[in-house]
C-alpha cells in the first residue's frame, strides 16, 4: 500500500485497519492466539512507521496524530491498540534518552525494515543486572510484563549498571538464545498483547548501543523524562478507543437486536427514553474526554519539536494535564464498556458476542498504576502548585 502523507490520510489507513480487526476480534480474543497477523497488518498498512523520517519511508508525522490513530485501531481490538502504542513509544525512545547518531541510526534503520519493538522495561522490577565488560555491557535477570514479546523484532532493554543506581537502554534483537519469552501471559484482558515474563540470560550490547551514553557517561536532560507523559497518553488513547469501539458497537446491536421493555410502551429499543439518554450521557462524556486528550497531546508538541528547550517547570505543567486526562480517560471508559450492558439488554451477554472484552481489557490495563495517585497530581497542584516529581510512574 502507498505511504499515507497527512493526518487524515493516516487516519483513513487506521479505520481500515480498525474494519479489518473488529470483524473477528470476538473470535481472536477467546482464542488467545499470539497475534502474528495482527502485527503483520500494521507493518502492511504502515502504520508501525507513522513516526519514522519521511526520507527512509516513514509517515513523519507527530504524536498528536500518533495517538489518534492508536484510538482507531484500539476500537477494533484493544490489545492491538495497546501494541501499536507501545511499540510507537519505544521507536521514540532513541529520541528521549539517545545521542544524535543513535537516533538517526535507530530511526533509519527501524523505518526501512519496519521493526516492531517490544520492551522488557518494567519499573518495578529491579532484579535485570548490567555487568561492564570493557566495550561491551550483559543483561542478565528477569522482567515481567515484556508487551510484544514473540511478535517483536527487537526489544528495548532495561537494567542496572553493577554497582551502581544507573540505568542502562537498549535496543536487542528479539530473537536471541539469550532471551526467552515465558508465553505466561494469563489475564482476562488484553490477552494479545504478549506481556509475559522474559529471562535475560547474558544479552551482550556495545557500549556504543546504551542509549545516550558517551564514554561510558550519561548526559542527562529533562526531555529524559517525558518518557512517562507520553506513554500515559498512549494509555489515554486505547482507552478511549476501546471505549469508542465498545460504544459504537453496543449501539449498533441496539439498533439492530435489542428489544424495548415490554411494559415501556415502545415500538422500539432506539425510542426507550432510558435508551436515548444512557447513549446521549455516554457520548457526551466520550467527546469531552477525546477532546481533553486531543488538547494535552497538542500541548506537548512544542516539546517534542524543541526537546532541549524544556525546562522543568513546563514539564511538570504538562505532567499535571496528562495526570487529568489519564484519570477521566480511565473513569469514562469503565463507565462505557460496563453500562452498555443496560442498553443492550440480556442476550447481548451471549460469549459469542463478547462484549465483555471491551471491559475486560480496561479494567485489566487500568490498574497499570492507581489512579488516585494521578489525581492527587492534579490535586496538589491546584492546592499548593506542587509539581510532580519525575518517576518512573509520574
Amino acid at each position: 500500500m502507498p505511504t499515507p502523507r497527512t493526518e487524515a490520510e493516516w487516519l483513513e489507513r487506521a479505520r481500515l485497519v480498525r474494519t479489518v480487526l473488529a470483524a473477528d476480534a470476538a473470535e481472536r480474543d477467546a482464542a488467545g492466539a499470539t497475534p502474528y497477523a495482527e502485527v503483520a497488518l500494521l507493518k502492511d498498512a504502515g502504520l508501525v512507521t507513522l513516526l519514522g523520517p519521511v526520507e527512509h519511508g516513514g509517515g513523519g508525522q507527530e504524536w498528536p496524530t500518533a495517538y489518534r490513530v492508536i484510538r482507531e485501531v484500539a476500537a477494533g481490538d484493544g490489545s492491538i491498540g495497546q501494541l501499536l502504542g507501545y511499540h510507537l513509544l519505544w521507536f521514540w525512545a532513541a529520541r528521549l534518552v539517545g545521542t544524535p547518531e543513535q537516533i538517526a541510526q535507530v530511526e533509519a534503520e527501524a523505518t526501512r525494515e519496519r521493526w516492531f519493538f517490544g520492551g522488557a522495561v518494567n519499573p518495578r522490577d529491579s532484579d535485570v543486572v548490567i555487568r561492564d565488560e570493557g566495550d561491551e555491557i550483559v543483561y542478565t535477570g528477569r522482567k515481567s510484563f515484556s508487551t510484544g514479546s514473540r511478535v517483536s523484532d527487537v526489544t528495548v532493554l532495561e537494567g542496572v549498571l553493577e554497582g551502581t543506581d544507573t540505568h542502562v537502554f537498549a535496543i536487542v534483537p528479539s530473537d536471541q538464545p539469550a532471551i526467552t519469552f515465558h508465553d505466561d501471559w494469563d489475564n482476562i484482558g488484553q490477552r494479545l498483547t504478549e506481556s509475559g515474563d522474559v529471562t535475560i540470560d547474558g544479552v551482550r550490547v556495545p557500549w556504543a548501543a546504551a542509549a545516550g551514553f558517551r564514554d561510558k557517561v550519561f548526559t542527562p536532560r529533562t526531555y529524559n523524562t517525558m518518557n512517562v507523559p507520553t506513554i500515559q497518553l498512549v494509555f489515554v488513547s486505547f482507552y478511549l478507543g476501546i471505549a469508542r469501539g465498545a460504544l459504537e458497537e453496543a449501539a449498533a446491536y441496539t439498533r439492530t437486536t435489542t428489544r424495548p421493555w415490554l411494559h415501556g410502551g415502545q415500538a422500539s429499543a432506539v425510542d426507550e427514553p432510558y435508551v436515548i439518554d444512557t447513549y446521549g450521557d455516554f457520548e457526551a462524556k466520550l467527546w469531552a474526554a477525546e477532546a481533553l486528550a486531543d488538547a494535552v497531546a497538542a500541548e506537548a508538541l512544542p516539546i517534542h519539536r524543541d526537546p532541549d528547550a524544556l525546562t522543568e517547570r513546563a514539564r511538570g505543567e504538562h505532567e499535571v494535564r496528562v495526570a487529568a486526562v489519564k484519570a477521566r480517560a480511565t473513569e469514562v471508559a469503565l463507565e462505557i464498556t460496563s453500562g452498555i450492558f443496560e442498553v443492550t439488554g440480556a442476550r447481548s451477554t451471549a460469549s459469542s458476542l463478547a462484549f465483555d472484552r471491551f471491559w475486560r481489557n480496561v479494567r485489566t490495563h487500568t490498574l497499570h498504576d492507581p489512579v488516585a495517585y494521578k489525581r492527587r497530581e492534579v490535586g496538589r497542584f491546584v492546592l499548593t502548585d506542587e509539581l510532580p516529581e519525575p518517576t518512573w510512574y509520574s
